[in-house]
């Protein structure tokens, strides 16, 4: 019975929805699972074929990248290979802020406005077009029918975005229902939360989980702790992404849930760029995206060597993602993977890690949940959380133009809110924020213990 309905959702209701939607992810996902199986040079002409076309088409409508092909006389059509992207400068999201509106394309469809921290804290508002919703959907769902799940199976969604846990409407609630897809939010993660979090999952019987490894292992890690085994659900597969995922984790999982552990790799703004196969190598959605590994000085990286991570998304005209610097560390892989897919490998992703905070009344929360109060602040322009302690965390803001007291005070009292009303929060204004010796910018850093949070909750 179980098939049967997964199917109606799949080929039927799910179709269906994306259609009302405008989406043509349906038609995405067909052409992605055909060319999959393409040998590595075939994919690679193809992959060639729609770079010149998408290129072509952003060159003629697009404000931005007009100008910048005639500045540096770059001709699209003339591309013998995708390698020749690198004449193009890098795009990052100081240029998306400065000229947000010039990268509109002229004559766009609907654009829906977006907003991230990235890896970076450095808030991003950009803009999304119906045809790379429709890849982000297609890829992501080829992925998933990799491991014998599919739409319409019963799903466990540990998330914390405010799209998923503020504007949940009638409508998506009932899309959800009928999908059989359920959300547990991931920002608190209190003995009681975990307890339901695990109580819901024992009582569902998920073909699927999705979500954040640190979410998903701190819940794991907890029903141990209480002696509840999760391993006979009858879960098929583990899906994470959005975090980097440790070994130890990967382990926890695979142990408490008695499945495989399903790796994914991509950003709200830069794409579903990647995930792993049943045979273990992460998987570049190469038919729609360009992934270029870059040195500091912007050269390309050596074969195997490790980069920061660029990519173009060719289903991105409406507002171009064009060598795009995602702030990540990784690397190319060098082999074929065994499961006979002709996608390119990516070997190694490292950085976007996302710390734990702790409530003084010992509520583990997401580190999402403070970022989420200053992303959405035009004026700032970079941030990095610190929390020293279970008394005081401290904000680091490198301010934007009309940044004042009141700002300062309204970040203050949202994040006592969330950790503490007596819980000391101090807001240092600062010209810039360094990265780390890795290049990268850890924009939430817990100092606080989990062995200290589990004392003082004690003597509380």
């Amino acid at each position: 019975m179980s098939s049967l309905y997964t199917a109606l959702c799949s080929h039927l209701l799910f179709p269906l929805h994306e259609v009302v939607k405008g989406h043509a992810s349906v038609a995405v996902r067909k052409r992605l699972e055909r060319s999959q199986w393409l040998s590595p040079a075939a994919l690679t002409d193809e992959q060639l074929n729609r770079l010149r076309a998408f290129l072509s088409q952003v060159g003629r409508s697009v404000p931005y990248y007009r100008s910048l092909f005639e500045a540096h006389g770059f001709d699209p059509q003339g591309l013998s290979s995708v390698a020749e992207l690198a004449h193009l400068p890098l795009l990052d999201k100081t240029l998306i802020r400065r000229h947000t509106e010039a990268l509109k394309a002229e004559g766009h469809g609907p654009l829906t406005r977006y907003n991230t921290g990235g890896s970076s804290g450095e808030p991003l508002i950009f803009f999304m077009g119906k045809a790379r919703k429709s890849h982000d959907v297609g890829a992501k769902w080829r992925a998933t029918r990799w491991w014998g799940v599919d739409i319409g199976d019963p799903e466990l969604v540990v998330w914390g975005s405010p799209v998923e846990l503020g504007a949940q409407d009638r409508v998506r609630q009932l899309r959800d229902a009928v999908m059989r897809s359920s959300l547990l939010p991931a920002f608190e993660m209190s003995e009681g939360n975990l307890d339901r979090f695990v109580a819901e999952i024992v009582s569902k019987r998920p073909a699927m989980l999705f979500g954040y490894p640190s979410s998903l292992s701190l819940i794991a890690a907890h029903a141990d702790k209480r002696g509840i085994a999760l391993g006979g659900l009858g879960i098929k597969v583990v899906f994470v992404t959005s975090e980097r995922l440790y070994d130890d984790q990967r382990q926890t999982l695979e142990r408490a849930f008695a499945c495989p552990v399903a790796n994914g790799y991509g950003a709200r703004d830069a794409g579903f760029i990647a995930h792993q196969c049943p045979s273990g190598k992460l998987h570049i959605s190469a038919e729609d995206i360009v992934v270029e590994i870059v040195r500091a000085d912007g050269t390309p990286a050596g074969a195997g060597e490790l980069g920061e991570i660029v990519v173009t998304h060719m289903a991105t005209a409406d507002f171009p993602f064009i060598r795009y610097r995602t702030g990540d560390v990784g690397r190319l892989g060098q082999q074929a993977c065994a499961c006979g897919r002709g996608l390119p490998v990516l070997e190694e992703v490292q950085g976007r890690t996302t710390d734990f905070v702790y409530a003084k009344d010992g509520t583990v929360m997401h580190g999402l949940a403070l970022i989420y109060v200053l992303r959405d602040l035009p004026t700032v322009q970079r941030f990095r959380i610190e929390q020293l302690s279970l008394d005081e965390t401290v904000v680091q803001v490198v301010p934007g133009a009309g940044f004042d007291q009141g700002l300062i005070a309204q970040i203050q009292q949202a994040f006592q809110r969330r950790l503490g009303a007596d819980v000391r929060v101090r807001v240092d204004c600062v010209d810039e924020i360094p990265a780390e010796a890795s290049g990268k910018f850890r924009y939430v850093v817990s100092r606080v213990k989990p062995e200290q949070q589990a004392e003082r909750t004690a003597d509380a």
